[in-house]
């Protein structure tokens, strides 16, 4: 039971809202959309989705530990490999599981998608591995935000509703932005959470040769650019959906900047544990929008 709590931990399970939200509005723009949902379909999604960001996650782990980005001690949440408490090979091993979860899951998805998932997949499994695991990772060279945003948002919420699409055996209109700009919002709250993590790591990154855009710009710059992101919030939720309660994701993305501007420390963590929050209520706030 203590192995399997650590493993619980390991995977971060605060973190997987930023893969769960957008996919849970794709799902609900698809209903909006079609008029109902291939339940399948939707939970091989949902756990593709949930499995893909426990690679990455797991991956992340890997090879920051490898790289010394990783100490035992870091202000941020514990890291198991750091930490001694599982081996090389273990993360390894978790690794590959979580790898063939994804790709069993993500193959039932492309027979159902076709050509537009494959490549969808393909390159979120690069990318999962490219965020930390070369000399030219993305997060080190301070340029994984623009991944974030499209991953963890627009791609997620548009792959969504393209496979419930095909699910149905509908016609998908390209043209359709809805789950573009709603899928938007989740891409810039998951911004949000790199970009808190940056902030608070932005001193023992430097130390170690990893350039966050906080390393890069200084921490003044990367709060005004967190500002900017929370006021896109509102503007993409009513290009979705109009004047509608989805709008008022800005009142919780508002408070979570208020709490980032006064963090120290550990303090960020608990903004971080927020940011999730933001994407659930945000998620809540489209469920709503779409019932009324």
């Amino acid at each position: 039971m203590k192995r399997l709590f650590l493993w619980l931990r390991i995977i971060r399970p605060q973190t997987l809202f930023a893969s769960l939200c957008p996919v849970l509005v794709g799902l609900m723009v698809a209903h909006f959309y079609i008029g109902y949902l291939s339940v399948p379909t939707a939970l091989a999604t949902v756990l593709c989705a949930l499995a893909l960001q426990i690679l990455s996650n797991l991956i992340n782990d890997y090879y920051d530990y490898k790289r010394g980005t990783d100490k035992q001690g870091r202000v941020g949440f514990k890291r198991a490999l750091a930490e001694g408490t599982v081996t090389e090979k273990e993360m390894l091993t978790a690794c590959l599981v979580a790898l063939a979860f994804a790709v069993v899951l993500g193959a039932c998805l492309c027979y159902v998608g076709g050509w537009v998932i494959v490549v969808i997949g393909i390159t979120a499994l690069f990318f999962a591995w490219l965020y930390t695991a070369t000399p030219y990772s993305l997060s080190y060279l301070g340029i994984a935000d623009i991944f974030v945003f499209l991953y963890y948002g627009v791609f997620a919420t548009w792959g969504t509703v393209w496979l419930q699409c095909k699910a149905s055996g509908l016609a998908f209109d390209i043209r359709l932005l809805m789950p573009v700009y709603a899928g938007a919002v989740c891409g810039l709250i998951s911004m949000c959470v790199l970009a808190v993590n940056n902030i608070r790591d932005m001193d023992d990154d430097r130390l170690v040769g990893k350039r966050t855009l906080p390393v890069r710009l200084g921490k003044k710059a990367a709060l005004a650019i967190l500002g900017i992101i929370v006021v896109l919030m509102p503007l993409f939720a009513w290009l979705a959906f109009g004047v509608s309660w989805a709008m008022a994701v800005v009142i919780p993305a508002c408070f979570l900047y208020y709490k980032v501007l006064n963090a120290k420390g550990a303090e960020y963590n608990i903004c971080l544990m927020l940011a999730g929050v933001v994407n659930l209520i945000y998620t809540l706030l489209v469920w709503i929008s779409q019932m009324l």
